[in-house]
């Protein structure tokens, strides 16, 4: 029998459930972001203090951005998550598109969305 070229149906579920759980906490994570950025001009104590506010309006600006950022990538990792279960739909799941090999378990665990081996993503960067 020759080298494995694709996981199985069951490891699929394995992984499928680990990005399903992914998936759950960083909705979670992005809603708390959007919370948060709504949030900052929310009415508090520097909007009745005229001298705290000229103080903390570029605090608040530069948290602003940084929650916007955040918010930013966290949908970023949504979205590959939920490429993710389209390949374990399409039983493409777990195959690094620069060699076709399969992506060893430990790096799908660790980080479920990955598409590249870890020597196909090394390479890259040289």
């Amino acid at each position: 029998m020759g080298e494995k070229t694709r996981y199985s149906d069951s490891e699929l579920e394995e992984f499928r459930a680990i990005i399903k759980d992914k998936l759950e906490k960083a909705f979670v994570d992005y809603e708390q972001l959007k919370a948060a950025l709504n949030n900052l001009d929310g009415n508090d104590t520097t909007d009745t203090s005229p001298t705290f506010k000229v103080l903390e309006e570029g605090a608040t600006t530069m948290s602003k951005e940084e929650a916007g950022r955040l918010a930013q990538r966290q949908m970023k990792f949504i979205q590959h998550l939920q490429a993710a279960l389209v390949r374990i739909e399409n039983k493409t799941y777990g195959i690094c598109r620069e060699t076709g090999a399969l992506i060893p378990k430990e790096r799908l665990r660790a980080v479920p969305h990955a598409t590249l081996s870890i020597e196909a993503k090394q390479s890259g960067k040289k």
